[in-house]
């Protein structure tokens, strides 16, 4: 382990081995000079064959217990240092607020929600309750349940075509079966009877939201990510404008290209929203904005920073900061939050060509001058180049080119 200050001796501990997980990784070797340890199930490719960290994998570390006890080992092996736990998915974040208590007396570092707000806020039907209640604004929503469903009794309050995902977003992740999706859109009643059968039919035991579908293209999607201080203040916020998002039918709903922009039309209402209902943590946020009102539409709350984080890094955020600073002590509050507004280099998950070809009219010269400005990968880091990640990243770039030629339309051709 490496630092660039004893006063900044710390080991990481990243909970996921994606690229979200090397993201943090990365924003902390660049702003710290420090390796991170990763602990995951599985070695996914964007954190194999790394020299900015090391991983510790277990098929079941999904387990509190495992969890607890490979955390308690790096503690003893690392006694000279403060351990920062850093959750990089939905269930490890849901691990560390199950065992907040646990984790604080053994001397971890962590900034995450108690149990009880992240089940109000896990569950979409609960959040939207409590958006409800703070005035964010959501799309019109109907409950399905597998009663329903079984009893061929589900009647929509409104009109084809709608938005259809799972209320309980961890149980519906671990389900495997022909045609799932992260979230479908369903055009008439034959194909949400058809999605609702499978989906059911797979396990899936909870209730199903159905939305109104905002209109509009991903020119009119963006994401919001925040920093709560463990003394309830928001430290950071900043907001992406979507260029592109997935076209795979099985990871509909994450973002391809993004870039920072100014959200100050928004910062004020979801600041008032986390430190209201006492949040702690990063929360990161999916928006549409709907343009029969003009207001953006809040689909979900993820509690951790989102999958893409690192373009916050492009575009001059630096993100992990503000939790390092707040862990450590290093930040007393006394400075206005950093509400981030200006535009640095474009973040992509796919290869630039399909920026220049698929980005919607909307932003589209935005867009490419922002391209022109620069880009980056996550996982394509100068400091960490070796022959396997090169190859690895390569490959991804020409199989992005694939599947939008199979699955993607150029704007405005039918």
């Amino acid at each position: 382990m490496t630092s660039v200050g004893k006063a900044l001796d710390f080991l990481p501990l990243i909970l996921g081995t994606d690229n979200n997980a090397y993201g943090v990784a990365r924003a902390i070797y660049e702003n710290y000079g420090i390796k991170s340890v990763c602990l995951g199930k599985r070695g996914l490719g964007y954190t194999s064959d790394s020299k900015i960290l090391t991983r510790v994998l277990n098929l079941r570390m999904g387990e509190d217990k495992v969890l607890l006890d490979t955390l308690e080992q790096l503690s003893v092996r690392y006694p000279e240092v403060k351990k920062i736990i850093i959750p990089c998915g939905d269930s490890y974040a849901q691990q560390v607020s199950r065992n907040k208590q646990l984790l604080e007396s053994r001397g971890f570092l962590f900034s995450a929600v108690d149990a009880g707000l992240q089940k109000r806020l896990e569950n979409k039907l609960d959040f939207y309750s409590v958006c409800e209640q703070y005035g964010l604004a959501y799309p019109k929503t109907f409950v399905i349940t597998e009663k329903m469903v079984s009893a061929g009794d589900v009647q929509l309050p409104f009109d084809f075509p709608v938005a259809l995902k799972a209320n309980d977003s961890i149980a519906y992740l671990g389900l495997n079966f022909a045609g799932k999706r992260k979230a479908y859109r369903i055009e008439n009643s034959g194909e949400l009877n058809d999605a609702l059968h499978r989906i059911y039919a797979a396990g899936y035991t909870g209730k199903m939201v159905a939305q109104d579908f905002i209109p509009g293209d991903c020119a009119q999607m963006a994401v919001l990510n925040a920093y709560v201080s463990r003394s309830g203040q928001v430290r950071m916020m900043c907001f992406g404008q979507c260029v592109l998002d997935a076209v795979l039918p099985a990871e509909i709903g994450n973002y391809h290209a993004l870039y920072t922009t100014d959200g100050s039309e928004v910062y004020p209402v979801f600041q008032r929203f986390l430190e209201e209902i006492g949040y702690t943590g990063f929360a990161n946020f999916d928006l549409k904005r709907d343009p029969r009102d003009g207001v953006y539409k809040v689909f979900e709350i993820n509690l951790r920073q989102g999958r893409s984080s690192f373009h916050m890094d492009l575009g001059g955020c630096n993100f992990i900061t503000y939790l390092i600073d707040d862990l450590l002590g290093l930040d007393d509050g006394s400075k206005p939050a950093h509400l981030h507004t200006e535009t640095g280099k474009m973040w992509l998950y796919v290869s630039p060509f399909l920026v220049k070809r698929y980005a919607p009219p909307a932003i589209r010269q935005q867009a490419l001058e922002v391209l022109r400005r620069g880009y980056g990968f996550t996982q394509w880091y100068e400091k960490d180049r070796t022959w396997l990640r090169w190859l690895r990243y390569h490959r991804e770039r020409l199989s992005s080119l694939k599947s939008y030629w199979h699955y993607a339309r150029r704007p405005g051709r039918a």
